[in-house]
């Protein structure tokens, strides 16, 4: 298991939960018919791209778990940080 594999798959787990939550936000303001079906094609999606990295090898499976489990509490702390910062 090469580390440099590991810490590439972590950023594009982190990258592929970021977009994705971004693109949830985006729909949940949209109509609900586009946003059905934009969730049906989001979750499509990451289906291919879970799909894609079980594929490879360990490195990228455990890189790619790190990343997209890392992320989440990071992003609510540092989005925590952002709006102490502005009061």
């Amino acid at each position: 298991m090469d580390i440099l594999t590991v810490l590439a798959a972590a950023a594009f787990g982190s990258n592929v939960y970021l977009i994705a939550f971004s693109t949830v936000k985006w729909l949940d303001r949209k109509d609900p018919k586009i946003k059905v079906l934009g969730m049906i094609l989001v979750g499509l999606a990451l289906c291919a791209v879970v799909g894609m990295v079980a594929a490879g090898s360990t490195g990228v499976v455990v890189g790619f778990v790190v990343g997209g489990v890392l992320t989440p509490p990071v992003h609510r702390a540092l989005h925590g940080r952002m709006r102490v910062a502005r009061s």
